[in-house]
This record gives C-alpha cells, sequence and structure tokens, in this order.
C-alpha cells in the first residue's frame, strides 16, 4: 500500500479499505493458545466507535489513561484515543492487593480527564480509588461495554505534529516523565525499524513485553500495523511463568521478528529444559532482537550454544539501541550479520579511552556493538562537559539528532530544553542528550554506560530519588534524604544494593531484621523490585558533596570496596539452587497441603537466597521482597507440578504461603 501518511489514523484506514479480512493480530492468552485476533476492518470498527463515544466527552488533545491487562483491546483503545485526537497514556494495570500510586502519579503529571479500561477490571479499580482524588475524578470508561456507533465518528484534524501519546519513563512519584511522541515521531522511527530489519507484509512478529513498555507499544504492536504483517502477541505473565513459550510460539508461527532486553535470554538459558527444546525449529527468526539494557556477550553464546540444534544461529541475534525519547529505535546492526563484540583495555575505558585489548591484556572488557542510525538519524559522540566532539577512541556522551526524537516531556520545559535542545558547535539542527555513554568504532555505537544515576533492571528504568524516598519513608529509625539507591553487577545480573544512614537514636537500639525487612517490603510494593543488599550506615557518614547533595557513585565505590561505615547489614544468600532439589521436579511426591508447603518454603528461599528457617509461611509475600518476575516464575513452576492452569495474580490473590497452600491444596485435591 501507498505509505504517503502523515499519522496511524490514515495508516489504519488503509488497511482496512484494501485488506479488511487480513489478520492484523492474534492474542496468545497462556501463551500457547490463540484466544482472540484482529483483521483490519475490525480493529478499525473498533476504533471508530471508541473514538466516536469519546468525542462526546472529550475534546481533542485531553489525556486518556489507557489501564489494560495484556490483550487486544489495548490495541483497539489506543487506536480509539487516536481516531479522536485524544492523547493516549497506557500505564500498567494494577495488581490485586496493591495500592494506586503508580497510576496516581501518572494521572496527576499527565492532568488525564479520562481513563478507559475493561469492565471486569474497572470494578477492581473503584473498590482501591477512595481517597486517592486524581484517580476519583477520571471519567472512567469500560471500553468493551460500549454501545455500537462508529457511524457518529468524525475524522479528527491530525498533522504530523500532533501528538499520539504519552510514554511515560519513570517510576512512582515526583519523577514522573511523559514523553510525548507525536504521529511524525511514530511514523519516521516505524519507517527505521522496518528498514533496519527488512521487514515485509509476509514477515511475522512476535512479542511478550508489555503494552506500557516503549518496545513493547511501538515494535510489538504498531510496528506490524505499520509493515502490514502479523502481530502475534502473549501476556508478558505467560513467558515469566514458563520461558520456553516464547520459543514454542516461534517455531509455531514461524515468526521472523521478535526480541527483548537481555534478560528474557538470560531466562531462556536458565530455565529451559533439553527435553522441552526438541521440537523447537528457530530456523524462522531471523531478527532476534536484544536491546532496552546492557548486552551480555556471554547472553549471544550462550544461547546460541544451547538452541544451535534448533537451528538457532548467531547471525539472528540483532543488538539495538534505543529509548522512549527517541520514540524507539536509535541503532542497529545490519541483518545477516553476526554481532560484533569488540575486546577492550578495561583500565582505559574507566579513563574514557579506547584501547583495543591485546592477547597478552590482563584486564579485558568485551562490549557488544549495537549497529548503525537508519534513515536520517544522526549520531554523535560528545563530551559531556566541554559539549564538543569527541576526538577518535574516545567515550562520550551519545547525543541524537532524527525525526524519531519526541517534542519533550510533558509540561516538564526545563528538563526538555536540557535534554531535548542541545546543540554542537559547527553542527546544525537540535539534538537528544541521551545521558548514554559510548563510543563509534567503524562508525557503529558502542554503548559503555550511563552518566545519569538511572538504574536499568529487567529493561525498566527506575529513578534512585524515588526508590531512595521510598527506603526513608518505609521506617522511622532511617534520616530523611541519607541515602543512596544503584545496581551492581551481580554474575551478569543487575542488583538493587541500598546504601542508608540511620538516625542517631536508633543507633544502639536498632532491630536489623525489622528495618531491613521494612525495607524490601516498600520497595518491592512501590518499586516492584527486589533488594539484593542493604547497608545501614553510621549517622553522617554517607559520602556527600560540599553541598550536600549524595554521591551515589562514591557510595557504590565504597560498598563494593568494604569502606562505607556500616552498622547494619543484610545481603542474599548465595543461590541455593544447585545444591536444593526442587519438588517440582520429582513426579512421585504427590501435592498434598504439607508437600506443598514444604515446596513454596523451599522455592522461596531458593529464588530469594534466604535460609530456610528465615521463611515464615504467616508472614506476607510483600515482606519478602517478592517482586512480580519471581511471583510469575514461582506460579509457572508450581503449575507444572501441579498439572493445571493458574492465574497470574496468584501470589497477591493469596498474599502468604498459609493462604496460598490452602487455597492449592483445596484445587488439587
Amino acid at each position: 500500500m501507498n505509505l504517503e501518511i502523515s499519522n496511524l489514523v490514515q495508516l489504519l484506514q488503509g488497511r482496512s479499505r484494501q485488506q479488511p479480512q487480513k489478520r492484523a493480530y492474534t492474542f496468545l492468552e497462556n501463551g500457547t493458545t490463540a484466544t482472540a485476533h484482529l483483521t483490519y476492518e475490525k480493529l478499525d470498527k473498533q476504533a471508530q466507535n471508541i473514538a466516536a463515544y469519546l468525542q462526546t466527552v472529550a475534546i481533542p488533545g485531553e489525556r486518556a489513561l489507557l489501564v489494560y491487562p495484556a490483550g487486544l483491546e489495548l490495541i483497539t483503545a489506543f487506536m480509539g484515543c487516536l481516531y479522536a485526537g485524544i492523547i493516549a497514556v497506557p500505564v500498567h494495570p494494577p495488581r490485586p492487593n496493591h495500592s494506586l500510586p503508580r497510576l496516581n502519579a501518572i494521572a496527576t503529571d499527565a492532568q488525564a480527564t479520562i481513563a478507559l479500561t475493561t469492565a471486569s477490571l474497572l470494578t477492581q479499580i473503584k473498590a482501591k480509588q477512595v481517597a486517592i482524588p486524581d484517580i476519583q475524578n477520571l471519567d472512567w470508561i469500560a471500553t468493551d461495554n460500549l454501545i455500537p456507533q462508529p457511524e457518529n465518528w468524525h475524522p479528527p484534524e491530525i498533522s504530523p505534529h500532533t501528538l499520539a501519546f504519552l510514554q511515560y519513563t519513570s517510576g512512582s512519584t515526583g519523577t514522573s516523565k511523559g514523553v510525548m511522541v507525536s504521529h511524525g515521531n511514530l511514523l519516521h522511527n516505524l519507517q527505521s525499524i522496518q528498514k533496519a530489519f527488512e521487514l515485509t507484509p509476509e514477515s511475522v512478529s512476535l512479542s511478550w513485553l508489555p503494552h506500557y513498555h516503549d518496545m513493547g507499544l511501538v515494535d510489538g504492536i504498531l510496528e506490524p500495523l505499520y509493515t502490514g504483517c502479523l502481530g502475534v502477541l502473549m501476556p508478558p505473565a505467560a513467558f515469566l511463568q514458563s520461558p520456553i513459550r516464547w520459543l514454542e510460539a516461534i517455531s509455531h508461527y514461524r515468526v521472523t521478528h521478535s526480541g527483548g532486553p537481555n534478560l528474557g535470554y538470560e531466562l531462556c538459558v536458565q530455565k529451559i529444559r533439553p527435553e522441552q527444546q526438541q521440537e523447537l525449529d528457530l530456523s524462522c527468526w531471523s531478527s532476534a532482537y536484544n536491546g532496552a539494557e546492557p548486552i551480555r556477550p556471554e547472553t549471544l553464546e550462550q544461547f546460541t550454544t544451547k538452541f544451535i540444534s534448533c537451528s538457532f544461529q548467531p547471525q539472528f541475534f540483532y543488538p539495538c539501541y534505543g529509548m522512549a525519547e527517541s520514540t524507539l529505535m536509535i541503532t542497529g546492526v545490519n541483518l545477516k550479520d553476526e554481532p560484533t563484540v569488540l575486546a577492550v583495555e578495561a583500565e582505559a575505558l574507566e579513563q574514557n579511552q579506547v584501547v583495543k585489548a591485546l592477547p597478552t591484556s590482563q584486564n579485558v572488557k568485551k562490549i557488544v556493538g549495537c549497529g548503525y542510525p537508519w534513515l536520517d538519524t544522526k549520531v554523535l559522540i560528545v563530551n559531556p562537559e566541554t559539549l564538543t566532539p569527541c576526538e577518535d577512541n574516545q567515550v562520550g556522551e551519545i547525543w541524537v539528532s532524527s525525526p524519531s526524537v519526541a517534542q519533550g516531556y510533558w509540561n516538564q520545559t526545563a528538563a526538555t530544553q536540557e535534554t531535548f535542545s542541545a546543540s554542537v558547535e559547527n553542527t546544525t539542527g537540535k539534538f537528544l542528550r541521551t545521558g548514554d555513554l559510548g563510543f563509534l568504532h567503524n562508525s557503529e555505537l558502542f554503548v559503555t554506560g550511563r552518566i545519569k544515576d538511572v538504574i536499568i533492571i529487567w529493561g525498566r528504568n527506575h529513578y534512585p530519588q524515588d526508590i531512595e524516598y521510598t527506603v526513608f519513608q518505609s521506617h522511622p529509625a532511617l534520616r530523611p534524604d541519607s541515602g543512596a539507591a544503584f545496581s551492581i553487577n551481580v554474575n551478569g545480573f543487575e542488583k538493587l544494593v541500598i546504601t542508608q544512614e540511620v538516625e542517631r537514636s536508633y543507633l544502639r537500639q536498632m532491630d536489623v531484621d525489622e528495618v531491613v525487612g521494612a525495607i524490601r517490603e516498600a520497595v518491592a510494593a512501590d518499586h516492584d523490585l527486589q533488594v539484593y543488599a542493604v547497608a545501614l550506615l553510621k549517622t553522617a557518614s554517607i559520602p556527600k558533596t560540599s553541598s550536600g547533595k549524595i554521591q551515589r557513585r562514591a557510595c557504590r565505590a565504597g560498598f563494593l570496596n568494604q569502606t562505607l561505615d556500616i552498622v547494619g547489614e543484610w545481603q542474599q544468600q548465595p543461590n541455593l539452587s544447585e545444591t536444593l532439589t526442587p519438588i517440582a521436579d520429582i513426579p512421585n511426591i504427590a501435592p498434598t497441603a504439607e508437600t506443598i508447603q514444604d515446596w513454596l518454603i523451599t522455592k522461596l528461599a531458593d529464588v530469594l537466597h534466604l535460609d530456610l528457617d528465615e521463611v515464615d509461611p504467616e508472614e506476607s509475600f510483600a515482606h519478602y521482597g517478592l517482586d512480580s518476575s519471581v511471583a510469575l516464575e514461582l506460579t509457572g513452576e508450581l503449575a507444572i507440578w501441579l498439572e493445571c492452569e493458574l492465574e497470574p495474580t496468584l501470589f497477591w490473590e493469596y498474599t502468604n504461603i498459609e493462604s496460598l497452600t490452602e487455597y492449592l491444596s483445596t484445587e488439587v485435591s
């Protein structure tokens, strides 16, 4: 079809006219079974119906929260917003037995007037929204209950500069930033992705990434629509419960285009058993993209070694680099080329110099290349202090100029000016300052780290000041504005560490276990993160600048070098999985109340690196800092042992081992 279009409404309407019955999306509700489909015509009609209603209750430019579980309803709601000229704001749906602080923060920042959701989820939300004015005052609309009236829809006025959606990049309270993505930004980035991955209408895309994540929305949902190929979707929970489902779906649907953050591939390496691989055929998978967090060369090698018998080839890997501020993609490799892995002198790299390692080099760091800019995107490496271009073989900040670069942050003029309006002498145009460090080698981008203190775990950005606020609020023994949150690398995984000063009055009477437990519980509840280690520090001892600002990098160095003035500490124990035999792997043990409770205690201790006697069946899962990825993994293993389907929300509906054991023993009896 002719892609001389200026917005996504024109795009979908063209698809609907020319290929009305072609399947646009297939949804695998449990990761294996196709439970719903959308054709272009059906998506067009449903979007018109939602838009027709929205045009009676809102004016173009207002913001609507999209509060949906994984599924096709989100797609129809997103397109319905575009059809009405409403700015869509995809958000993480609330979990059972959890409060709504993040949802409230985004609603407040976006100044949303409308919230779209499903009828079933709306019932749950309304039960929680008491005393939360910004949530309570929204006009909540269950889009699956609307009376069809597409004939009342009238196309809005849309230009390439019209905002399509706000992509919120960060977490919880005051630092939530809504990236303003226009129709023009989207179309340019979608074209870049199509060209870089050589996508055609015969391609097949598969995504398990969340729709409120830039990669899940732009590549997983919108790119298939742009290219005109089938988009297969599965819930993130289905993958996390059982990673084999991802590869089985690739094999079954002959998927050519699919990927995720590095950790997704790590889980496949660790969790998929040899007998599960026997029927896999991954020869179709021409672009296994890897982005959103640092790419480990060891992961690429281990994944290829494990699945080469399933016809996976090393050139299928597609390292790439991008961010929400550039809509999504900035650079990507050439399809069919094996990833470039560059070995450099680690000590030189720490001084922002790039020196190729020799065979005799002792301290070597391997870095995976993230490819090249596509279309008319430009990438510069700039000294972040002098704001001048870096010389060859010098590390600097990655700056980007592209029609994909978003319009700025919603209602944050100063932050927009600082991030989106950088300029370089003797170079025309404005540049996006990414805050990431890197260098160019043979014109290919290599990412080496970050200037900012942003913590990236599971491809999600977490701002340390958000976490630090949560920490000191969690217990009266902790001093306000006297903590640092940062991540360290543990066996290839980014782990969260908390260093926090203690109030002087608590130094002699502090219950360390109580304080640590409060910190872990609060961080898991507010940020969905597991804490790896906590260091409680003597009053007035945390590294600060002369102006009183916390020096997070100095705290990190002090933690690693064991030079902090610690008065109490806790750290996860080494993983016990090599010495424990999971009950789920022993087929002759029948699931009874006793064996189920033993299994839960053993597995919880294993995955959270606790001693068995630290796990109390009556204590809440939140107390142990259980995050969603671990909860979903445990649910998947339980389902295998019990030979039944279990809801992804299981660990939030039954909040401790005792209640969960009672429920499960009844279900399987």
